[in-house]
């Protein structure tokens, strides 16, 4: 080999060696509480490598306030935060520039839970009943739609403001009932205690079905091409994690210690079948039927063109 073609050679290398160590592109999601089997396909991606894939680097950030990160990626704090389809239609009401693009649950995990060996045998039984809450607004118009199915109001109930604790409020009797508890965590934290409790599914009793846990970004970056890829590594973990749950479990036990317990235990479970298969995927219909329940509840003053909020990106 001449002199000359040795050089060529190497300043031919020199030349593609940027591309080849080209930096992931970077994206922070803001998670919408403490870091629970809720977030399996996202760690899943992250531990199989599938965002590395994508040259995506993904952090996963707890909010110190889970009120905080729609409000932060709105501010372009962050890239994409994990919220609430029912939230997104009132952060929508008020202007907010937000917009879904990706499923991570897609049925309501909430539900209205009480004791199963109280009094409380069917709906109606709700009568005359204290009822703790959480988060007025949404909860108030789930309950008072539950309640309607069985011919009562919310004159009918007394309601209490428990400040999130619901598990605790409801097994020592503080309360009848709770709304808003999750039939994936509460329900399995009544029955640890000794404690079983019984479901009101709501979707059963009168609330039009929506997405659980969705992920929004800023209304500007919908032609952000990392946010395809990023669903695309989420599809890809919750497809894994479907088939392979047992050792998705024990691998994401090992990463977070601290959750490695017989309650996220069984949470990991108990949620496989709520997570949305197809995350990118959009139902047109299923928005706005929820947007037209809180319209009737009085919670937002208009209905909005359900492409002003939610889309499905392109590939």
């Amino acid at each position: 080999m001449t002199d000359k073609l040795l050089r060529f050679l190497l300043i031919a290398a020199l030349a593609i060696l940027p591309l080849q160590v080209h930096a992931a592109d970077k994206l922070t999601v803001l998670l919408d509480w403490f870091v629970n089997p809720d977030h399996a396909p996202l760690y899943v991606a992250l531990d199989r490598g599938y965002f590395a894939d994508e040259n995506l680097t993904v952090e996963l950030i707890a909010p110190a306030d889970p009120n905080d990160p729609p409000k932060l990626v709105a501010a372009r704090k962050a890239e994409i935060a994990i919220s609430y389809q029912p939230q997104l239609h009132l952060q929508a009401d008020q202007g907010l520039p937000l917009v879904r693009f990706g499923t991570l649950v897609a049925t309501p995990l909430s539900t209205v839970l009480t004791l199963a060996d109280g009094p409380i045998k069917t709906v109606a039984d709700l009568k005359g009943k204290t009822v703790g809450f959480s988060v007025s607004g949404t909860e108030e118009a789930v309950l008072a739609a539950v309640l309607k199915s069985a011919g009562l109001t919310l004159a009918d109930i007394k309601l209490v403001n428990v400040n999130f604790s619901l598990s605790p409020s409801l097994a020592s009797g503080q309360v009848d009932a709770v709304v808003g508890a999750y039939r994936n965590f509460e329900l399995t934290q009544m029955d640890l205690i000794g404690k079983k409790g019984r479901p009101f599914f709501i979707e059963e009793h009168g609330v039009p079905p929506y997405d659980q846990l969705i992920y929004v970004a800023h209304k500007d970056s919908v032609g952000d091409p990392r946010l395809r890829r990023f669903l695309s590594a989420v599809e890809k973990g919750t497809q894994y994690l479907i088939n392979h749950p047992q050792e998705t479990w024990d691998a994401f036990a090992k990463n977070q210690p601290e959750l490695n317990d017989e309650l996220n235990r069984r949470a990991w479970f108990d949620t496989l079948s709520r997570f949305a298969h197809r995350p990118a995927a959009m139902d047109n219909a299923r928005y706005d039927r929820f947007a037209r329940f809180l319209l009737d509840a009085k919670l937002i003053k208009e209905i909005k063109p359900v492409s002003s909020y939610a889309v499905e990106l392109p590939y």
